[in-house]
């Protein structure tokens, strides 16, 4: 079920009426309720995957109560790596099986050996990578001992399948989130109306903003001979807000949903194109993957403790293992790969963590060194997105070549784009000015004009904007991963 459907209009007050006038008392029948409803929200794509949600659910909860209960280390962990190695197994076999034989029998190819292996059609389950990080950081925080097993089987259950973040994210710890489901819960007329406001916020990012990108970068993308230079930097810069306005719209929905059932979820979007270098940058986008990354891959391997060469290892570690994370293609690999070679200047440099606040936090206006900075650091990452987007890594290096190429700045003859992609920078162009204005805020309407009068008009301004633009329902990019 999409946050931008029909459906998901008429389910979520249906949910939310029973969640708190019919089963306001029963703390487990809240549970309850939200399993059911996550597993019908996440069986409208497909209903035979809920029972891989309900295998990680029994096994993670299964082995994290035996790991809390063994006497030795040695079975400690290996109930550990039996979590671990079953969970990713099933991730990698939906995930990267064809991949990894395509590869092989690459390989073989170029050594002169023909191989021919078996391709399945297999369907990758949405949010797959999402819920199997969310309950694999579970098992090793019961491991730690940072963290008891969970008792509550309906808690845990609801804890995996909340449906608000089921599919996109953010990837929620367990001690911060499970918690949660094991307290009464109040509703309070505040949270609600801010979580609506959340809500509209994202539907604007997600609908205005991303989904009326998606045919201009569809079209340069699709044949990118036939436009001069500027085009195609358009064309990466759009891009960069629809894969924005798509996922942190996803985000804001999923975080003001949350909020209506009186849960909070951890902010995975901080503003990230204000970002004055790519350590920042890294800081403010997909917060929860790269903390999940920083947590249990980059500290395992060391993380800064050692020599500067093992930092280097262990960031290209973290940045590579990350671009494999989004999709089984060399182009994320690469885009991964390439945000590491970014990263490197100001590692090497130590001054990786110079820019820990919000720009201009104590100013209404950006100096002209950080709007330089920004503007570098946003084109870097604009540059690494062709990879992202890109079909494959040929296409991605073209698309690139022909960005810098001097004769296609102007070339005669060069296709034109339709003049509404005008109407559509207007819109970034609000986009950006909102969250300048709202840049130490949660999120683009967190604080809102004290006239009424005001507050309705850009409540009603908005909402109009994402009636009149809601055209056939497009899926959110993340759902591929």
């Amino acid at each position: 079920m999409l946050f931008n459907s029909i459906e998901f209009l008429i389910f979520l007050p249906i949910v939310f009426i029973l969640f708190w006038f019919v089963l306001n008392k029963s703390l487990r029948g809240q549970n309850i309720l939200l399993i059911l409803a996550s597993y019908i929200f996440y069986g409208w794509w497909d209903w035979r995957f809920l029972s891989l949600i309900v295998i990680s659910s029994i096994l993670d909860f299964s082995l994290a109560r035996g790991i809390e209960k063994s006497d030795t280390k040695a079975r400690r962990k290996q109930l550990l790596w039996i979590s671990i190695l079953v969970n990713l197994g099933i991730l990698g076999f939906f995930k990267y099986f064809n991949f990894f034989a395509d590869s092989l029998e690459d390989l073989l190819g170029i050594m002169g050996m023909k191989a021919d292996f078996i391709t399945l059609e297999i369907l990758l389950p949405v949010g797959i990578s999402f819920y199997t990080f969310q309950t694999l950081s579970y098992t090793i925080d019961v491991y730690r001992k940072e963290i008891p097993a969970s008792k509550d089987i309906f808690a845990f259950f609801a804890y995996v399948a909340f449906f608000p973040q089921l599919v996109a994210g953010p990837i929620e710890r367990a001690k911060n989130f499970l918690p949660q489901f094991s307290k009464t819960k109040t509703f309070t007329y505040e949270n609600g109306v801010d979580g609506m406001r959340q809500i509209l916020w994202g539907l604007f990012k997600k609908v205005v903003i991303a989904d009326n990108c998606a045919p201009f970068v569809d079209q340069i993308f699709a044949d990118p001979s036939n436009y001069n230079s500027p085009i195609l930097l358009l064309g990466a810069v759009l891009f960069a807000f629809q894969i924005y306005g798509d996922f942190s719209g996803y985000t804001d929905i999923a975080l003001g949903t949350a909020r209506l059932f009186g849960f909070t979820l951890m902010r995975n979007f901080a503003y990230p194109y204000f970002s004055r270098d790519i350590a920042e940058f890294w800081r403010r986008w997909h917060i929860s993957l790269s903390s999940w990354f920083k947590d249990y891959l980059y500290f395992p391997l060391g993380g800064s403790r050692g020599s500067k060469n093992k930092t280097i290892r262990n960031v290209f570690a973290i940045f590579l293992v990350s671009g494999f994370w989004h999709g089984a293609n060399w182009t994320f690999v690469i885009w991964g790969g390439l945000n590491a070679l970014y990263f490197l200047p100001s590692l090497i440099m130590g001054n990786n963590r110079k820019n820990l606040d919000i720009v201009a936090n104590d100013r209404r206006w950006a100096s002209l060194v950080e709007v330089k900075d920004m503007a570098i650091t946003f084109f870097l990452t604009c540059l690494a997105w062709i990879f992202f987007r890109a079909e494959n890594v040929t296409s991605a290096f073209d698309y690139i070549i022909q960005i810098f190429n001097p004769r296609n700045v102007f070339t005669e003859g060069s296709a034109a784009l339709q003049p509404t992609v005008w109407i559509v920078m207007f819109f970034i162009g609000l986009l950006i000015g909102v969250e300048w204005i709202q840049r130490r805020e949660q999120h683009g309407l967190s604080i809102v004009p004290k006239s009424k009068l005001f507050r309705y008009f850009i409540y009603l301004g908005l909402t109009f904007l994402v009636m009149y633009h809601w055209g056939a329902e497009q899926e959110f990019i993340y759902f591929q991963f």
